[in-house]
């Protein structure tokens, strides 16, 4: 069993609150699942709240006017969604759709604005969230319009090599395709780019595990100083 209140408490969003403002987040949160593959809004929708994921994992993505995905970012247990229409009182910006069965719990936006206005730290977490996202967006226009493929996947282990109990390896937790898709290219080229990586003693490739052999070299990569 989930413990929701727990769960809250070690989220980057509400981390550090006391326990009676949590209860006062569960009292007015909405528990909501959903199979495989499930819609939990979509573009254009009203932003009338947002989530946060209490297990399996959720994919946030827009489409091409061709219908062509990109996903935008995975979230995991902790992680929170949908946040930025309940500041702007606007339409959600992208889609989210379920990759597993999953369950989340929904916070409405009115409720929420009630309970920020009686204690103010809870928004400034918040915040502190949303200046966080504008950074990884910032960092991913960046890196679909103006860097090579090698010098994505560069940053982007360098970026996950931290979440692990090692900083010198990134565990996939997706299929290669998925994380294609992330880069914005082909899981062929990702492939032949990983392929090329380890040839230059960069990395090491175990299944799912890349290690990370030089780190000095794939930051080198990440900023275009060196080439593949």
């Amino acid at each position: 069993m989930i413990d929701v209140k727990e769960l809250l408490g070690e989220s980057g969003l509400f981390r550090g609150l006391p326990g009676e403002q949590l209860d006062y987040l569960v009292a007015i949160g909405e528990d909501r699942k959903y199979d495989r593959g499930g819609m939990i809004f979509s573009e254009g929708g009203e932003g009338n709240g947002f989530y946060v994921v209490l297990s399996g994992r959720v994919k946030v993505f827009k489409l091409s006017l061709e219908g062509r995905e990109q996903i935008l970012h995975l979230f995991g247990p902790g992680d929170p969604l949908g946040e930025v229409p309940v500041f702007a009182g606007e339409s959600f910006p992208a889609n989210a759709e379920a990759m597993s069965s999953a369950r989340l719990v929904f916070f409405p936006r009115q409720k929420l604005l009630a309970l920020y206005t009686r204690h103010p730290s809870l928004a400034m977490n918040m915040l502190a969230i949303l200046s966080k996202r504008l950074r990884e967006f910032t960092r991913l226009i960046e890196n679909l319009s103006l860097k090579e493929i090698p010098q994505r996947l560069a940053a982007y282990l360098l970026s996950r090599s931290g979440e692990d109990d090692s900083v010198d390896q990134v565990v996939l937790e997706v299929p290669k395709g998925i994380l294609a898709n992330i880069l914005g290219t082909s899981q062929e080229t990702l492939s032949r780019v990983l392929g090329r990586m380890a040839a230059r003693g960069l990395i090491r490739v175990n299944g799912k595990r890349i290690v990370l052999l030089d780190r000095a070299g794939l930051e080198d990569l990440s900023s275009g100083e060196l080439r593949l």
